[in-house]
């Protein structure tokens, strides 16, 4: 059994009647039009009847047994919502997203850009940032929890499944591609077919903006945070991270000097010693957050300036002031909102290199 002794007796009652709801059952009408609009902003056929249910969705946490075609959805953590917006679905309930906001909406412009097209003036974002909010979640009344792309444990899961069945990441948390996300939020939101078609939609877009950038293709990449503060280590998302698989994506591949210094299989992220840096010599391009100061700072450091993309200039830092900065983690909005801009400052990071 998981602990229920940290959550708030109001929130205990809460859980109890959306127990007894469930068991009455989730074909009753929404309280409010609004509601109503939510939840029925999907496109609903013949391929996803209920006599298609129970669906099962095993992931990292266990497994979700789905009994109905959820008309309620709510997503939490980075991104989710963005897979229910693109399949014309607007949650009940969505967490605010904690990284590349220029305002206090907790909406990321694609985002903000989706729920406008859907006719969505006030959207109940989950200020969560510091951690869930269960009661909020609850609050909610969902039929399901799609949190593909997120970093939950199994206590935050065992609670979220008292509220409603959990969709959880498929292997490792905050390792999650964009495939994966759009396939298991779709599916637990019995649009299967319809995510199928959204991933080959923008796989399609993807190689035809690609068309455009040959010189990315084959070259040797490595995602790098360098911390002007101290340089003396260096964060490496892994190919496991969203960021670094949609580099691969593009036709690109971490060295092997890298992929060797990685110990966990599933981690999405690796600690390296500047003392280390050998290990990057044989990347053609760097990528990271920052700006031209860090640039200066890391082409100026004893060992960092040795690194040859760094000498060449074939780094490719996002600035926290472009859009692009939470677009490396990528959601289907995401891509197609910025992939133009992303593969501009790759393909140019790259041109200083062949020069």
């Amino acid at each position: 059994m998981h602990k229920k002794r940290k959550i708030p007796f109001i929130l205990m009652l809460l859980f109890s009647v959306v127990a007894i709801l469930s068991t009455v059952g989730c074909s009753s009408q929404s309280s409010s039009e609004s509601d109503e609009t939510k939840s029925a902003s999907t496109k609903t056929d013949s391929k996803t009847a209920d006599s298609e249910y129970p669906i099962k969705i095993k992931h990292a946490l266990g497994e979700t047994v789905i009994e109905s075609k959820p008309k309620r959805v709510v997503t939490i953590q980075w991104g989710n919502q963005d897979v229910a917006l693109a399949l014309g679905v607007v949650p009940v309930g969505f967490s605010a997203a904690n990284f590349g906001v220029q305002d206090d909406s907790g909406l990321l412009p694609w985002t903000a850009e989706k729920l406008e097209e859907l006719n969505e003036k006030n959207p109940n974002v989950f200020q969560d940032t510091d951690g869930l909010d269960f009661e909020a979640i609850s609050d909610a009344n969902p039929d399901v929890i799609l949190a593909a792309y997120s970093g939950i444990t199994q206590e935050d899961y065992d609670i979220l499944s008292e509220i409603a069945p959990v969709v959880a990441y498929p292997n490792a948390p905050w390792a999650t591609t964009w495939r994966e996300q759009i396939e298991l939020n779709a599916k637990g939101m019995g649009m299967k077919e319809e995510g199928e078609q959204l991933i080959k939609d923008t796989e399609d877009m993807i190689q035809e903006k690609l068309s455009k950038y040959p010189q990315i293709k084959g070259k040797k990449v490595v995602w790098v945070n360098f911390s002007a503060k101290d340089l003396s280590k260096l964060h490496i998302y892994t190919p496991n991270d969203a960021r670094g698989a949609f580099l691969r994506e593009l036709g690109m591949e971490y060295p092997e000097s890298v992929t060797e210094q990685i110990k966990d299989p599933n981690s999405y992220s690796l600690e390296l010693s500047a003392e280390n840096v050998e290990a990057l010599y044989d990347a053609d391009l760097i990528v990271g957050y920052g700006n031209d100061a860090l640039y200066k700072a890391v082409k100026a450091d004893p060992l960092l300036g040795k690194i040859p993309a760094v000498k060449e200039g074939s780094v490719a830092l996002i600035d926290s002031e472009s859009p692009i900065v939470a677009a490396g983690t990528p959601t289907p909005l995401s891509i197609n909102y910025t992939i133009d801009d992303y593969l501009e400052l790759i393909g140019e990071a790259i041109d200083k290199k062949d020069k």
